[in-house]
């Protein structure tokens, strides 16, 4: 093991493409005190140390709401045209709770990380009482005790601790600018009241275009408190008057300013994706990407305060958990083209967040349906009905998988997608099936659920390997709107990769030990290697960046050679083995750690080394706790653990345990099976997904074990003589 461990750490540097250096990281600058007069002030005196001229200027337009439906030739022609020589993306606007408010979108961009207003309505921000936001210091103090512990004013903080100034042009713009005293240095209500020459007076300029934010604010709520819906025709005319302001700010930026325009927050109703532009020095038509998404055309809001700090030329305060936005290289096609193919995502995440509830709701009948029918089936000895089971346990099995490969479609944009996503899915559970049950592997013991498990393991490595198409708004995937991820393997993918990843090296492991004749040499090199590949896809940061997998993985392969090796599970073996592995995790770590824009695996050494790391810790744990009240996970992980034990270990009508008998022919499965388990309950420990990570394998692993009984069961009445039905006693005849 240690070797393997040594050669992980190895290609993990070598795939990263390290060399060494420093991540920077420089602590909020106290703010230069500003004067006011009336409406605007006088920009700030250079600080010691700082540079007393920005090497860059930004006007960031903030529109509410945006999408990029809303963008049309006719209708938006400002607009259509800016998407022409910008780079272009969407922009997900996540904040604290699903639904992000204008002020929420605000807040997240002043302070660099995700932000609400916890007391309030979700309307428009406060109209500044000379350059001062009302309330700004309750802001920052409700904020300070939220889960992410964010810092409103952040922005305002940096850019005058650089010794430049800030003008904001409406409500909202002064709260995304202010510093932590809640002021800006020039303030003006609207675009058309900003005299000539504000705009060019400040590096920071940032414009509140709330048209199309303030068509659902006017619309107000029913007498039951539920938003009154906005009629299309009302949306285009606030979309059009929200364009003509932007126009009217375009026309009015100095020239070689770079111009960020950002649909910041959500309207009334669903959360959606919004639009994210950037013209200027450094952008060209091209589509916009981010290290925090790794996803061409996907940018996130917290993204947008890293952008402004870098074209400004300031260093990002540690507190700021964005990345700046890029162009990706690519040329971008026609506007109409772009708008198109940017609106179709947005599609694709809104139909995915109408079809997720109903899909767990078929996932979890689907299982209670296999367990009813097998429970019947398995107190009688019947052929057909046995057969039958098996069929319908692979094909539960791969349900998970082929809800992956639907993705390869474009089902959302079909005139019924439900359908045509419902047809999709079980076109890949045929296949799947038939697979298993096509070739010389049927007639193992194993073998078609090894099929089913392989095919899950590829399918989704080679997803993850390839920029996670299949995963983004996949029904067991993750979305950009929840932005809980927006690359590498999500947390209930992962639990289905490497229960499918276990499941077929313990297969592997098992005909090797045949072949070969040796029971503990062999099956422990394909453990070790099934090992390697675990940690390398999983915890590269290249590909699946999933800093709990790596843990759960170290016990769960553990477990998995001690048991395949007939070696005792000794405490002092399990500890330094556990030694081992956190010595590789925290390598990784820190060789992510060096690199100029880490993921959240480096961040962890960053936050190790800074003492900030207790506090992510015990937010994943309140947010793993929190998952054991999702009802849907747990009636799957109930449903489980129920069936294996009074189904498959004590079954009503057979002497021998179906599992047991699984277990006699095939000797590994039981390995394989422990192996799963500890995986997947440590990852369940390590994980803000908490109960998410079980389930999920369960409805793979208990699917597959069944297979694995019923076919043990139809090779033992082959060699034996069945055994006969009991009969009922006959009643005495009464006459």
């Amino acid at each position: 093991m240690g070797a393997a461990i040594a050669m992980v750490v190895l290609f993990t540097a070598a795939s990263l493409g390290l060399l060494p250096g420093t991540a920077t990281a420089t602590s909020t600058p106290t703010p230069t005190p500003t004067t006011s007069t009336g409406s605007a002030a006088s920009p700030p005196p250079a600080t010691a140390g700082a540079p007393a001229k920005s090497p860059g200027r930004v006007l960031l337009i903030g529109v509410p709401g945006l999408r990029w439906g809303d963008i049309r030739r006719t209708g938006t022609p400002n607009l259509w045209k800016l998407t022409g020589r910008a780079a272009v993306g969407t922009l997900s606007v996540k904040t604290v709770s699903g639904h992000a408010c204008p002020i929420d979108g605000w807040l997240t961009l002043s302070a660099g990380q995700r932000s609400q207003l916890r007391h309030g309505s979700c309307g428009l921000p406060p109209a500044p009482a000379g350059t001062s936001v009302p309330g700004f210091a309750g802001m920052r103090e409700d904020n300070a005790r939220s889960k992410y512990g964010s810092k409103p004013g952040l922005l305002g903080d940096a850019v005058h601790g650089a010794g430049a100034c800030t003008t904001a042009i409406g409500p909202g713009a002064a709260v995304g600018a202010a510093d932590r005293a809640g002021r800006v240095d020039a303030y003006f209500p609207s675009a058309d009241k900003t005299p000539a020459d504000a705009w060019a007076r400040c590096a920071l300029t940032v414009a509140d275009v709330d048209d199309v934010v303030r068509a659902y604010v006017d619309a107000g709520v029913d007498v039951n408190g539920h938003p009154v819906r906005v009629t299309p025709k009302v949306r285009a005319a606030a979309a059009s008057a929200a364009d003509a302001q932007v126009g009217r700010i375009l026309k009015a930026a100095p020239a070689g300013t770079t111009v960020l325009l950002a649909g910041l927050s959500d309207n009334a109703g669903t959360e959606r994706l919004h639009v994210a532009m950037a013209a200027g020095p450094g952008y060209g038509p091209r589509y916009l990407t981010a290290n925090s998404t790794r996803t061409v055309g996907l940018v996130t809001l917290t993204d947008l305060t890293s952008t402004i700090l870098r074209t400004l030329g300031v260093a990002q305060p540690k507190d700021a958990v964005g990345s700046p936005w890029r162009s990706d290289g690519r040329k971008s096609a026609s506007v109409a083209r772009v708008v198109r193919a940017m609106a179709d995502r947005d599609t694709h995440a809104r139909i995915y967040s109408r079809f997720v509830f109903p899909f767990y709701m078929v996932l979890i009948a689907a299982q209670l349906a296999l367990y009813a029918f097998a429970t019947v089936a398995l107190r009688r000895r019947n052929d057909r009905r046995l057969a039958a089971t098996k069929v319908l346990a692979l094909a539960a099995g791969a349900l998970p998988v082929a809800s992956f490969l639907a993705n390869a479609v474009p089902w959302w944009r079909s005139g019924q997608p439900a359908l045509t996503l419902a047809l999709l899915i079980l076109a890949g559970v045929v296949v799947v099936t038939a697979a298993a049950l096509a070739g010389p592997w049927r007639r193992s013991v194993t073998g078609p659920g090894v099929v089913v498990a392989g095919v899950t393991a590829l399918v989704l490595s080679l997803d993850v390997m390839t920029g996670n198409h299949l995963q983004n708004c996949s029904m067991l995937g993750y979305t950009p709107v929840v932005a809980g991820r927006f690359y590498g393997f999500g947390n209930t993918t992962y639990a289905l990769w490497v229960t499918g990843l276990i499941i077929a090296a313990g297969a592997l492991a098992g005909l090797a030990a045949a072949r070969w004749g040796d029971r503990r040499l062999v099956p422990l090199a394909v453990v070790v290697a099934a090992g390697v590949v675990a940690l390398v896809i999983d915890g590269g940061p290249m590909w699946g960046a999933d800093f709990g997998g790596i843990i759960s993985v170290i016990p769960g392969f553990t477990v998995f050679a001690f048991m395949l090796t007939g070696r005792r599970v000794r405490p002092t073996r399990v500890i330094a083995v556990l030694a081992a592995g956190a010595v590789l995790v925290l390598g990784i770590s820190f060789l992510d750690s060096l690199r100029a824009n880490p993921t959240h695996i480096g961040e962890f050494w960053n936050e190790l080394t800074s003492g900030d790391a207790g506090k992510v810790v015990f937010r994943k744990f309140l947010g793993m706790v929190g998952t054991f009240g999702n009802w849907k996970l747990s009636v799957i992980i109930v449903l489980g653990v129920g069936f294996l034990f009074f189904a498959l270990l004590r079954p009503l009508a057979w002497r021998a345990a179906a599992l047991h008998l699984a277990y006699e022919r095939a000797p590994a499965l039981r390995a394989t099976l422990t192996a799963a388990l500890v995986t997947t309950v440590v990852g369940m420990l390590v994980n803000d997904s908490g109960v998410a990570i079980p389930a999920m394998a369960f409805t793979v692993a208990v699917p597959l074990a069944l297979a694995a009984s019923v076919r043990a069961l139809e090779l033992a009445g082959r060699e034996a003589p069945p055994r006969p039905e009991r009969s009922e006693e006959p009643s005495a005849s009464t006459g």
